[in-house]
């Protein structure tokens, strides 16, 4: 691993265990025992750092949630997306806690940001049509928009809403887990007769990943 991806490695681990708002780029130089000047070779700010680490999270979804074709196999695709979602909401937790105040500190990050996010909408579009074709559920046209937008508020707000409702303000992985289920139960809203048994599996699956989970309080 090269400098400036120990950099990025170490930005993520410490604005998810201690809140982005806490870390200054000092606490990053000094956590990889470095000076602050080495750091500012190779990023310009924490804006910058934060800028890097929004396109390792692009390239995760892009790459991760790509359209179900004809003759995939549906339900190894979803099952697929809720892996690497749990992926997604674990390693960029701290991103979505902060969004707001992320986002407003850095113009242009917000602009990539709301691009991104219709492009992103039209992707998870795609998906249900997907899941919807391979006859995994059953969803009207005029649905297929809201669904995908309540899928992305669930991703996108999980995390601050199980943080804000616990004293200590901490996450586990139990809780993406949670949040998985939840994701599932909207698709298992629409399940089909020929789905509904592996529908049940998976949120077996989850239920139990949960369950094995650290607990916080």
């Amino acid at each position: 691993m090269n400098t400036k991806d120990k950099i990025i490695h170490t930005s993520i681990l410490l604005f998810n265990e201690n809140g982005e708002r806490a870390i200054t780029t000092n606490h990053i130089a000094s956590n990889l025992g470095m000076s602050p000047g080495n750091l500012y070779y190779h990023f310009k700010n924490k804006e910058d750092i934060i800028r890097h680490i929004f396109a390792l999270y692009r390239d995760h979804l892009n790459t991760h949630f790509k359209p179900i074709n004809k003759d995939d196999d549906a339900f190894n695709h979803l099952t697929a997306y809720l892996d690497s979602l749990f992926e997604l909401m674990w390693r960029y937790h701290f991103f979505y806690d902060n969004l707001g105040d992320i986002l407003a500190r850095d113009t242009e990050l917000k602009q990539a940001y709301i691009d991104f996010q219709l492009e992103l909408l039209e992707q998870v579009r795609k998906i249900i049509l997907g899941l919807r074709d391979s006859e995994m559920i059953a969803i009207d046209e005029q649905d297929v928009i809201d669904l995908a937008h309540t899928l992305k508020l669930t991703v996108s707000f999980w995390t601050p809403y199980i943080k804000a409702r616990r004293p200590s303000g901490t996450l586990a992985e139990q809780d993406i887990y949670h949040g998985i289920l939840k994701v599932l139960t909207l698709f298992r809203a629409y399940s089909t007769d020929k789905s509904i048994d592996k529908m049940n599996l998976l949120r077996e699956k989850y239920t139990e990943l949960a369950q094995q989970a650290p607990t916080v309080v």
